[in-house]
């Protein structure tokens, strides 16, 4: 009798049997779809397992993920989807190998078509597993690339799928240098952003109006808003002098809102508040704290500005400010320009936001002119072509339909 494994909470069960060689199902619907997350918790890869999981359910595919135990497991139990404890976010080589049998028994007992990695430690589980199955293996890249050596190895399992996904060509790049991915293997899929929260229609004025109130702003002020913690890597301290160059030039009512921790990182703050006393800006130039109501404050916004000097991790708040129909002005540096629609890649008539060079004050204070002196018509017309852009590339539905692709192309290839 093969041995079994009691599941804990709403979990798979796991039985050890053997695994013969076997037709995997022509398309996707009555296939059997493993995704492996570090955790289920709110967290991207999370998220995105759970959307794409709802979305095989509904075309009569079975999903499972496997992952540790985390507060989302009722909801993806609840969509219909399968929850597998599994410890994959470990660099521990015993636990992985313990992981990895434990995969192994999974695929063969569950008859699993389809195995996406999603996190590194996961990615050399699975390759270790499908050594010695039959099984399709798809990985997805980290939203960054790796930074050191130690890192780049961990992460090299992550580059040896069947099919490959990956969130920016930003992210892309490297490993394709470092891993001779063929760009037959890659697709470009970025990550979704809530696009019922992030909607213009569904922010009550009472909102806006309490942030403008609580960050003193008076009515004709236009904010120019600038989301995210005050510290280095984040820029801020380009802002007074982009102020006083756009002063200079004649640009009038408009005011800095830096909306983000500022406790951290006390010294920087000072800083960029001293630079902007001595710069003669400083009652353009306010720091708010730590923002609860990221879409109000968005809404709040006439332009939003991300002057980050190191490209970061997600890069969401260029995707959810187009999403609230807000332009965008933004670094040129890691994923942030793939997230906005501006030239020279695209044409001046589907312009979304501009591009700036990282810390040039006369670039930024050029794209902020330029935003605010759009007229009425423009800037309506502009905040619409920002939320189709945003439905169109960061919609959950349209990162799991997406991924289905993926898994499709996969399974017909396999044929």
């Amino acid at each position: 009798m093969p041995r079994r494994q009691t599941s804990r909470r709403g979990a798979k069960e796991i039985n050890s049997v053997s695994n013969d060689e076997r037709e995997h199902p022509r398309t996707l619907a009555g296939a059997t779809v493993l995704q492996i997350v570090p955790a289920l918790r709110e967290e991207p890869a999370a998220r995105t397992a759970l959307n794409v999981a709802a979305a095989l359910r509904e075309i009569g595919a079975r999903a499972l993920v496997a992952a540790e135990d985390g507060p989302l497991v009722a909801e993806l139990t609840g969509s219909g989807g399968e929850w597998v404890p599994l410890v994959n976010a470990t660099v521990n080589p015993f636990q992985l190998r313990r992981s990895a049998r434990t995969l192994q028994r999974l695929i063969a007992s569950e008859r699993i078509d389809i195995v996406h990695a999603q996190s590194a430690g996961g990615a050399w589980i699975a390759n270790m597993a499908a050594a010695h199955t039959s099984v399709l293996l798809v990985t997805t890249l980290p939203d960054v690339p790796p930074a050191s050596r130690l890192r780049a190895y961990w992460e090299a399992g992550l580059a040896r799928g069947d099919s490959v996904i990956t969130p920016s060509n930003f992210a892309a790049a490297p490993m394709i240098a470092r891993h001779k991915i063929s760009r037959e293997r890659l697709t470009i899929i970025p990550r979704s952003i809530d696009l019922t929260a992030f909607d213009p229609a569904a922010v009550d004025p009472a909102r806006i109006a309490a942030l403008r109130n609580a960050w003193r702003i008076v009515p004709a002020a236009r904010i120019l808003l600038v989301l995210g913690r005050v510290a280095p890597w984040n820029g801020q301290l380009v802002v007074p002098e982009i102020a006083r160059i756009m002063l200079d030039g004649g640009m009038r009512g408009f005011v800095f809102v830096l909306a983000g921790e500022h406790r951290s990182h006390r010294k920087y703050a000072r800083a960029v508040m001293e630079q902007a006393q001595n710069e003669g800006v400083r009652p353009l130039v306010r720091q708010t704290g730590h923002c609860r109501d990221m879409p109000a404050a968005l809404a709040a916004a006439d332009t939003v500005v991300v002057p980050a000097i190191e490209p970061p991790a997600l890069g969401r708040v260029v995707a959810q400010a187009q999403a609230m129909g807000r332009p965008v002005v933004t670094s040129d540096i890691g994923i942030l320009p793939e997230h906005v629609v501006a030239p020279p890649e695209m044409p001046e008539e589907v312009r979304t936001g501009w591009v700036a060079k990282p810390g040039d004050a006369k670039e930024f204070a050029r794209a902020l002119n330029d935003a605010l002196s759009l007229d009425d018509v423009a800037y309506r017309t502009m905040a619409a072509r920002a939320r189709h852009f945003a439905e169109y590339m960061f919609a959950p539905h349209s990162a799991a339909a997406a991924t289905h692709a993926v898994y499709s192309a996969l399974l017909r290839r396999d044929l």
